[in-house]
């Protein structure tokens, strides 16, 4: 184990017995949030699963590839005291406040389980009367509306599953700052973005922030047949929360950076929408950058890095691209972008 607690990754041993640990912070800070997300990913170890419970205020987080000035009204956000960040995982926005409760499950490779991370969710909601089922991989509903969203991140063999449970949350905010296109609705089959959440609170008044951590506590430990044991923040190294901290709140991780460009597809694909940005000079691309709200950030970004330096030709970009991994969504791109640059 090093300093602050932090420990070194080793696989985890035949027979060894399954810990649960909690950590529930009263930090409303998305940066520090964030960071702490990040820095359990390294603390956590191979026989354990960690869930840690916290809550942001008045803030708009985007996915890691997203484009921050069309996923959020930002001057009108930051005259309401809004706070934008950006999370290492993909998907798309989400309106964190008081009324919201986030929880992330993190573990290595033999204990991360997607299905049954998101039965601890339902059954928690279920202990309040609401009937909530897993729809696809990503989002939870109850009474056919949304009321919690889920992403993935991997680090090694780490991973972890977060997400938002909506209790209370201001609709209003969440439709006034959250800007996605009209192309993103219509896919989901709704015209606002309020339209297709709720707060849980409406399917039973009796529901509180506190009251749904406890159930989560109970709910957690059910479902995986062992007691929970508490941690505190002590856990992690105090210094490098703070520099972490720093990097999640600088401008430079929220915004993005901006490239010159002179070619812009955009598009809506099976798999999200992309954005891809290029700057093509004597007939090679020499700056890529794709924005997307697809749940694999990883490949989005191998996207950008692959296209540059190739040729701008149909066929060049093709056998680039098709050199990635997710073969099904490469070859959707590609042969969405060969067609666009055949007829340009």
């Amino acid at each position: 184990m090093s300093r602050g607690g932090l420990s070194i990754p080793c696989p985890r041993q035949k027979g060894e017995k399954m810990k649960l640990k909690l950590l529930i912070t009263d930090c409303t800070d998305p940066y520090r949030n964030l960071a702490a997300e990040e820095m359990l990913l390294r603390y956590v170890k191979p026989n354990e699963v960690l869930l840690y419970l916290w809550q942001n205020n008045n803030t708009v987080v985007i996915g890691r590839n997203q484009n921050a000035w069309r996923e959020c009204s930002l001057e009108a956000f930051a005259s309401e005291n809004g706070r934008l960040a950006r999370r290492l995982s993909g998907g798309g926005a989400v309106y964190h406040d008081l009324g919201n409760q986030n929880f992330t499950f993190l573990a290595h490779d033999d204990l991360f389980n997607t299905q049954k991370q998101s039965e601890v969710i339902c059954l928690a909601a279920r202990n309040f009367g609401i009937d909530a089922v897993l729809s696809g991989r990503n989002d939870i509903l109850a009474e056919g509306r949304k009321f919690s969203g889920n992403a993935y991140y991997t680090s090694g063999d780490a991973h972890y599953h977060h997400g938002t449970i909506l209790l209370n949350s201001d609709m209003s905010k969440l439709s006034q700052f959250l800007t996605p296109s009209k192309e993103k609705l219509q896919a989901k089959g709704v015209e606002s973005v309020r339209s297709r959440v709720v707060n849980l609170c409406e399917l039973n008044p009796n529901l509180t922030p506190e009251s749904m951590r406890l159930a989560l506590i109970s709910s957690f430990g059910e479902i995986y047949g062992t007691l929970v044991e508490v941690v505190d923040e002590a856990v992690l190294d105090v210094l490098e929360w703070e520099k972490l901290t720093e990097h999640y709140g600088s401008r430079e991780w929220t915004l993005g950076r901006l490239s010159d460009f002179d070619r812009q597809f955009q598009t809506r694909l099976s798999y999200g929408e992309i954005e891809l940005r290029l700057s093509v000079s004597d007939g090679m691309i020499q700056d890529a950058t794709m924005y997307s709200d697809a749940m694999n950030a990883d490949w989005v970004d191998a996207v950008s890095v692959a296209l540059k330096g190739c040729l701008f030709d149909s066929s060049a970009i093709r056998e680039r691209l098709l050199s990635l991994i997710e073969k099904e969504q490469t070859a959707e791109l590609s042969d969405y972008l060969c067609t666009q640059v055949l007829q340009s």
